[in-house]
Formats: C-alpha cells, sequence, structure tokens
C-alpha cells in the first residue's frame, strides 16, 4: 500500500489485491462496502496520520475509489474543512463515492451457480432487507443459461444505504458479472428467461413464502 500527499487536505492511497488478500478481503467484498472494506478505510486513514501527517478528526471526508486497467486500486482521500458557524462535528464523516456494480451500466447482472442459492438470496433480501427488495425486484428478470442462472437488473434508482445492503447481501450468494452490457444480449440469444420480471420478489412468494 502506498501513500501519497496531493496536498494539504488531500492524499491519495495505491493498494493492490495482494493488499487486500493480506487483511482477508476479498474484491466483491470490498466493492459492496462491506464491514471489512470499511475497516480498511479506517487502517487506511491512521496509516496516513501517522506517514503523511493527514489528520481527519473534525473533518467531512470524501472518499473516491476507482480500479485501473492493471488491477490496481486508487483511492483519493479529500478531507474538507468544516464551517464551525453552521454546526458542530465530534467526528469524521464519511462520504464514500466508489465504483460499485451499479455505477457505470443501466444493466447490472449477477450469476448464481444453482437456483437453490438464488432462493437463498431471495428469501435473506426480502427477510432482511424488504425496502430493498421492492426496489430491486421491479425491474429484474432471471435467465438460465449454460446451467448457471443469471439475475438482471435494469435502471436501479436507490440511495447509497440500500445499495450498500443489497450489495453486502447478494455477494454473499453470486458474483458480479462484468461487461454486462454485452453479456445481456447473449442471455436474449442463448439464454432461457425464467421469470420475466419481479424475479426477486416473485420467487420469495412462490418458493419461500
Amino acid at each position: 500500500m502506498k501513500i501519497e500527499k496531493v496536498n494539504d487536505n488531500k492524499i491519495r492511497v495505491i493498494f493492490n489485491l495482494d493488499d487486500l488478500n493480506e487483511k482477508n478481503i476479498d474484491f466483491h467484498s470490498f466493492m459492496s462496502n462491506s464491514i471489512e472494506s470499511q475497516k480498511l478505510f479506517l487502517d487506511m486513514l491512521d496509516e496516513a496520520k501517522s506517514k503523511v501527517g493527514f489528520v481527519t478528526d473534525n473533518y467531512k471526508l470524501l472518499i473516491e475509489t476507482a480500479v485501473t486497467d492493471n488491477g490496481n486500486f486508487i483511492c483519493n482521500l479529500t478531507r474538507f474543512v468544516p464551517d464551525f458557524k453552521k454546526e458542530k462535528f465530534t467526528k469524521p464523516k464519511l462520504h464514500i463515492s466508489k465504483n460499485s456494480d451499479f455505477s457505470d451500466s443501466k444493466v447490472t447482472i449477477y450469476a448464481f451457480n444453482c437456483f437453490d442459492d438464488f432462493i437463498g438470496f431471495c428469501s435473506f433480501l426480502c427477510n432482511n432487507f424488504f425496502d430493498s427488495c421492492s426496489i430491486f425486484s421491479a425491474n429484474s428478470k432471471l435467465f438460465l443459461y449454460n446451467s448457471v442462472y443469471y439475475l438482471v437488473i435494469y435502471d436501479v434508482c436507490a440511495d447509497f444505504s440500500l445499495l450498500e445492503g443489497f450489495c453486502a447481501c447478494i455477494s454473499e450468494f453470486a458474483y458480479f458479472v462484468s461487461n454486462s452490457n454485452c453479456f445481456v444480449n447473449k442471455l436474449y440469444e442463448f439464454g432461457d428467461v425464467i421469470m420475466e420480471k419481479d424475479a426477486i420478489f416473485n420467487t420469495f412468494k412462490t418458493f419461500v413464502n
């Protein structure tokens, strides 16, 4: 992990999958903003404080993370001086803008190795994150292609807290499919449509509830 001081209020942290593995964090846990990835950011702040004197106490903090073509992660951390006339801060407030699974595409795809895994996901999501269930299920379809079940979700409009809970949940049952815009065409051409709409809730209603 490499820490660079960009200016008095901004640093850049560069790390890779080996750094994540050392902390027992896999790629999908990191991208879903799991508890492990949040701990990683806190460790970054401690290391930045000791190495380059980047103190975040009583500052608002913006964290922006991107993945490069060579597999490195670049994390820019910017602190903002608070206006004490307007509000009083007792600890840093993290506003994380991250390239999540939903960031740059109108279609997002997750792959499930078997239908039982998909049922388990639908059951867990509906029982624990019902608000997320209704939002993500509304524009979802389920395909079967080469013995793998693919959940396709279109045009998600949800606040960060719902995205965070959804990504953390689904990462336990499925894996994210990259190049979603291209792969969805293959699903329509060669795959079988198992559920045309509202796939998550309909599965829960049919097989669980």
